[in-house]
């Protein structure tokens, strides 16, 4: 999982998609939290709850539902950026893709 910290005034970018997703092409600097591991990882991933966190997964409907979740847990500026493309887009940051 990547924890690279964003710079100050921009949102910490978490992909909530599995393993395989995330690999084959994430958002440079993204922290990855697979959607299923949300609950239990978010406080140590994300210790602080007042960031600013833009969430995406292929859709948009996965990072939908981790944005309710993480508001239920006090991420009140937790927000859906849609799939990774529009993210990359939305931020000016480009797709990395971890080739083995």
């Amino acid at each position: 999982m990547d924890n690279t910290a964003s710079a100050p005034g921009t949102p910490t970018l978490v992909d909530v998609r599995s393993l395989g997703e995330y690999q084959s092409g994430h958002v440079d600097g993204a922290v990855h939290l697979p959607l299923e591991r949300l609950l239990d990882d978010a406080p140590a991933l994300l210790p602080d709850r007042s960031a600013e966190l833009l969430l995406y997964c292929l859709s948009g409907a996965r990072s939908q539902m981790a944005v309710q979740w993480l508001q239920q847990m006090g991420y009140a500026r937790a927000r859906n950026g849609g799939s990774v493309g529009m993210v990359a887009l939305q931020t000016g940051r480009t797709i990395c893709r971890n080739v083995r």
